[in-house]
């Protein structure tokens, strides 16, 4: 499936939705980052969604941008997140703060090896941590993809990317549910 037939398969309801699909993927609708970077937080994003129609058509509209390698930390950045934004989520919400000073005792070693460049690896997982509501672990990956020159529009249209693929998956998942 194509992001042209998901963007069909969305119910008039998603107009704005796929208008900003529309927009979001592109390098002029996603000011400060690459066509890569793109494609890459467009896939974590859909991953993070977990829904199946939403991943396939990414995952096809991606795939003559990113390498194989490129697809597993795309996949190692939204499993790790998955992991991490449970846990810094719990650490930070939970009312007694000694939890925060305990060590977490979770491998996390492909965050230090991610196998794509670290501030793109940076840039899924801040997109990831935006969908699962991580407010701890978006700080943190703010201030390194900051520290590595990525402008504050590109920041912007990382999250973009994310809130807009939650969005088609959301109104998906609404129009499986009224059928």
């Amino acid at each position: 499936m194509s992001i042209q037939d998901l963007k069909s398969a969305l119910p008039d309801y998603a107009k704005d939705i796929r208008l900003n699909l529309s927009s979001v993927l592109t390098e002029e609708g996603a000011a400060g980052l690459s066509a890569t970077q793109i494609a890459m937080i467009a896939l974590g994003s859909a991953y993070a969604t977990k829904d199946k129609l939403v991943i396939q058509s990414i995952a096809d509209e991606v795939a003559d941008v990113l390498s194989d390698e490129d697809v597993e930390a795309v996949k190692a950045a939204t499993t790790i997140m998955a992991m991490n934004n449970i846990y810094y989520r719990f650490t930070h919400l939970c009312s007694d703060d000694s939890y925060a000073s305990l060590p977490a005792k979770l491998r996390m070693n492909v965050m230090a090896r991610p196998g794509i460049e670290k501030v793109d690896f940076e840039l899924i997982s801040l997109a990831v941590s935006a969908i699962e509501g991580c407010g701890m672990c978006i700080d943190s990956h703010v201030s390194v993809i900051a520290k590595h020159g990525i402008s504050k529009e590109g920041i912007q249209s990382s999250i973009r990317i994310a809130a807009t693929i939650n969005a088609v998956a959301q109104a998906l998942s609404i129009k499986d549910a009224s059928e």
